[in-house]
């Protein structure tokens, strides 16, 4: 994953809240909200009220009454919500130009293709789907219809994350030696993570997700040896599907090292750590909507400590403005579906590693 100057530069720009608009940014995108779970009702919603490039017009799910209060909040119009059933009669709503996908994760190659194929831009949660061929499948789907496809990795355009990105790139830290990086909490039961068909895998898919592209992003360089094991620690029904706990390395061309590690048996804060020769970054919280820290000891320098001051759902009104601008722009989404193939791609080799098939 190679991430530049120029593009840490064009992030920034895209950081920049309530900034005037050009004559492409005038007219908001129009999203479509394909699911009415947590992550679009209580962040994804909110933010696009906030947006001055993109504004909430429609929605899907299988819940009438449900979206039918959503959308008296929103100011949707009965006639702008859809049921899975009649999901394809988007196409004849001019209204709708983009589709935001956050439906339990082995559903989102589905409905993003069928979007592709009713004229609209997608932008899917992640992980992007549960495996390399659905994976592909979208990306051909939308590069087939000429539209966008993103992939919502929102740390990718948090500002201390590419803060971090750019002393890496810059040499503060030296030659990196290693990196380390977790993620996971204490899952309910009864969660549909928990059900291997919906959620493809355990914590890996979910919140593990994020160390993976975090190393990713702070090396600027894709893995080649992968070695992992799982285990399941609480044999208390939760896990009768899919993992509990997942530990893995990732050793890179340069020769650094990733050690990560992800769990829905206890909590684990997200924070990842970057040792070079020169100094070390640590991140913690890195991958939580809002609250994210900064720190660092360099040699020769003043500590770093510093702490984001964006409120939930900031994160997500960068990844809407982002897709909005990528559309009237007409340019490739930054972290778009080749980006999240590459993520499922080393996590079927991480499960391969674990020795499931």
């Amino acid at each position: 994953m190679q991430i530049t100057r120029r593009d840490l530069g064009r992030f920034a720009l895209a950081t920049a809240a309530g900034s005037a608009l050009s004559p492409a940014q005038e007219h908001k995108l129009g999203f479509c909200i394909v699911g009415l779970g947590r992550i679009s009702m209580q962040h994804f919603m909110p933010a696009l009220q906030m947006s001055t490039k993109a504004r909430l017009v429609a929605l899907v799910s299988g819940h009438r009454d449900k979206a039918a209060k959503e959308a008296q909040k929103y100011g949707v119009p009965a006639s702008n919500i859809y049921s899975y059933d009649n999901y394809d009669r988007i196409a004849d709503n001019k209204e709708i130009e983009a589709v935001y996908i956050a439906l339990p994760n082995s559903m989102h190659a589905e409905y993003s293709i069928r979007a592709a194929r009713a004229g609209k831009h997608v932008l899917s949660e992640k992980p992007m789907a549960t495996s390399v061929r659905d994976s592909e499948e979208m990306i051909a789907a939308c590069r087939k219809a000429n539209r966008k496809l993103m992939i919502a990795y929102r740390c990718q355009f948090e500002p201390l994350n590419l803060r971090a990105i750019r002393m890496i790139r810059d040499g503060k830290l030296g030659k990196i030696q290693a990196i380390e990086s977790a993620n996971g909490f204490d899952i309910k039961p009864n969660e549909w993570r928990l059900d291997g068909k919906l959620a493809g895998g355990g914590p890996l898919m979910d919140v593990g997700i994020y160390s993976l592209n975090a190393c990713r992003y702070l090396t600027g360089e894709e893995p080649g040896q992968i070695k992992a094991d799982a285990s399941v620690i609480d044999h208390d029904g939760r896990f009768n599907e899919v993992e509990e706990n997942l530990s893995w390395t990732m050793k890179f061309p340069s020769g650094i090292v990733a050690s990560c590690n992800t769990t829905y048996g206890c909590s684990m804060p997200g924070f990842y750590r970057v040792h070079g020769n020169k100094g070390m970054i640590h991140m913690e919280p890195a991958f939580s909507y809002q609250g994210i820290r900064l720190t660092a000891k360099i040699d020769g320098e003043p500590p770093i400590d510093d702490a984001s001051p964006d409120k939930d759902p900031v994160q997500f009104l960068r990844e809407a403005d982002h897709m909005a601008d990528c559309v009237r722009e007409n340019r490739e989404p930054k972290p778009n579906g080749e980006e999240g193939l590459k993520d499922m791609k080393i996590m079927m080799e991480i499960y391969k590693s674990c020795g499931r098939r």
